[in-house]
């Protein structure tokens, strides 16, 4: 099982839910800089960008035996990664606004607030697998915080077909998601 890095993702994770260390460290080493390059440009800060793949990365080892990924590992990733990227931005400003420490306070650590985290993504991620092809490509690509001219090149479009299919997918997406997320925000 040398060749673990030619294994597509669904694969790997097959093989990480068997307690496999090494296909681990093909899913680290594929998205590290991808996922360590999203956080430092969300947070400006690379000790604590490097502290939020590290987390993101911990927790998938720890949960690997009950992780259920739907759609695809990449868009887990970066999701997870703005999440957590979130919840760090919300506590450095938080000794500055009352309404961010609420915001702070939704994104907790409870059990409780971790389950209703991964039952949204589960649902997110559904929801984004159902979206037309170019749409999903062009959202999925935003995710990883490409540009719209970085999208547009990578799929052949003009910049204002991806901001398009972008306004679409993110159109459908609050609408679809409106009422899950009515229940727990109430």
């Amino acid at each position: 099982m040398g060749g673990l890095h030619t294994f597509d993702d669904l694969k790997l994770l097959s093989l990480l839910q068997d307690g496999n260390a090494r296909a681990f460290d093909v899913l680290y080493n594929r998205y590290w800089d991808r996922v360590l390059s999203l956080a430092y440009r969300k947070t400006g800060d690379l000790m604590e960008a490097e502290n939020i793949v590290q987390d993101v990365f911990v927790s998938l080892w720890k949960r690997r035996e009950s992780l259920k990924i739907n759609g695809d590992f990449a868009n887990y990733l970066f999701i997870s990664i703005k999440y957590r990227v979130l919840k760090v931005l919300a506590k450095r400003a938080s000794s500055r606004s009352v309404d961010l420490e609420l915001v702070s306070g939704l994104l907790g650590d409870s059990p409780q607030e971790y389950l209703e985290f991964e039952e949204i993504r589960e649902r997110l991620e559904m929801l984004v697998s159902k979206l037309p092809e170019k749409s999903r490509l062009v959202y999925q690509l935003k995710n990883e915080d490409k540009s719209y001219k970085e999208i547009a090149a990578e799929l052949n479009l003009s910049e204002k077909a991806v901001d398009a299919h972008l306004l679409r997918a993110r159109r459908k997406l609050r609408i679809d998601l409106g009422s899950f997320l009515g229940g727990f925000l109430l």
